[in-house]
């Protein structure tokens, strides 16, 4: 029962849905010049970008309300997504599966979304990314913890459009998530979905290795 902002850029193209990290809002990626960083993409009409106000806040940061409140509060936010924004991301497009993105939470963010909707989505994009929020639930665990919680359900999650899916783990021998990609890696590897364990050299946790890796995860789309 409130607005959600979103930024769009471009006018056509394939449209990425690009969501902010940790509590972030949806003027942060363009902040933070990541949006810049593909700029010759969303010139040429190749892709358009989404960036959705999170809600990190209300839900898996909120530590004034139960952690069954903040499970409750983002599978609001998922509705949000699956009902009101993909089917706008479609329409303006012509495109019937969108890619997701994200760096550090974010990444969480486009992973798990196009996990649970995979009928909805065909490319996704971390960088930086973290996947698993048992961190942030204080030892509490329900349905919606397990269905909204990577490592935990998609080993077990079945769908036909698994089989064409692409996602890109993008990482760096000084990021601190570097860990949790190399095992969402193993878990992608264990249902034979396709993806690309991309680990830089020296690339730390932080925007200048993002605004490097996501200009070349977009030039990846078919």
């Amino acid at each position: 029962s409130r607005d959600i902002e979103v930024l769009a850029f471009g006018t056509r193209g394939y449209p990425i849905a690009l969501f902010p990290t940790s509590m972030g809002s949806f003027t942060e990626n363009k902040d933070f010049k990541l949006i810049d960083s593909v700029a010759w993409f969303i010139n040429e009409g190749l892709v358009k970008i989404y960036c959705p106000d999170g809600i990190d806040a209300m839900s898996w940061y909120n530590k004034s309300v139960h952690p069954a409140q903040r499970a409750i509060n983002h599978t609001w936010y998922d509705q949000f997504l699956l009902t009101e924004l993909v089917p706008l991301m479609q329409r303006e497009t012509g495109v019937g599966r969108i890619a997701t993105a994200g760096c550090s939470f974010g990444g969480y963010h486009a992973t798990n979304f196009a996990f649970k909707h995979p009928e909805v989505v065909k490319y996704v994009f971390n960088m930086g990314a973290a996947f698993d929020i048992k961190d942030q639930v204080d030892g509490y665990y329900d349905d919606n913890v397990y269905f909204n919680n990577p490592p935990d359900f998609i080993p077990n999650a079945q769908s036909p459009f698994f089989n064409d899916m692409f996602v890109v783990l993008g990482t760096g021998t000084h990021d601190m998530c570097w860990d949790a990609n190399e095992k969402m890696a193993a878990v992608l590897r264990n249902k034979g979905i396709h993806h690309w364990l991309d680990v830089r050299q020296n690339a730390p946790h932080d925007w200048p290795a993002w605004r490097e890796m996501f200009p070349h995860y977009l030039s990846l789309i078919k």
